[in-house]
């Protein structure tokens, strides 16, 4: 996968605080295209872990039918946005990660990753709740799984630490 070397290469994050801003983020947006080339982005909760980013979805819809056709995608996370209005910017960091989706098709793997989605987004909320919900809902439900390919950060000059 190329892309160009960041203009800004002062600027970039380091890969641990990339996986940091992914870890505590709870919404991004996956950019995906269609067969003429057009950008479709939809923002989505996700789990991101050990190199891997999952998102649920209905099993059906645009989203399907355009990773079916093209299964790369990026997605970015905005990990800080501060507008600074005496400066005329805003203090971002932000990651953008690449990589090509799969769907989930092993039952016990796509449960285990509803579970652990659930649990990130209801972190108090009793086994028992939990499990009734994903009962209801699990056949409903696709996961799917972005492998991270590759992985960049960019901050703010002002939050760049003084060399």
């Amino acid at each position: 996968m190329n892309t160009p070397a960041m203009r800004r290469s002062r600027q970039a994050l380091p890969a641990a605080d990339c996986e940091a801003i992914l870890s505590a983020g709870t919404s991004g947006v996956l950019a995906l295209s269609d067969s003429e080339g057009f950008p479709y982005s939809v923002p989505l909760s996700y789990l991101y872990q050990n190199g891997k980013i999952w998102f649920h979805c209905a099993r059906s819809g645009y989203k399907l039918d355009l990773l079916r056709a093209n299964p790369r995608a990026s997605f970015c996370v905005i990990g800080q946005d501060k507008i600074v209005p005496a400066e005329y910017t805003t203090y971002y960091r932000s990651v953008i990660a690449r990589g090509t989706i799969r769907e989930i098709t092993d039952e016990a793997q796509k449960i285990d990753l509803i579970r652990r989605l659930t649990r990130k987004y209801a972190p108090d909320e009793p086994n028992e709740a939990m499990e009734a919900e994903i009962r209801q809902y699990r056949d409903a439900l696709c996961i799917l799984e972005l492998e991270v390919t590759q992985l960049t950060g960019k901050q703010n000059k002002r939050l760049v630490p003084a060399p």
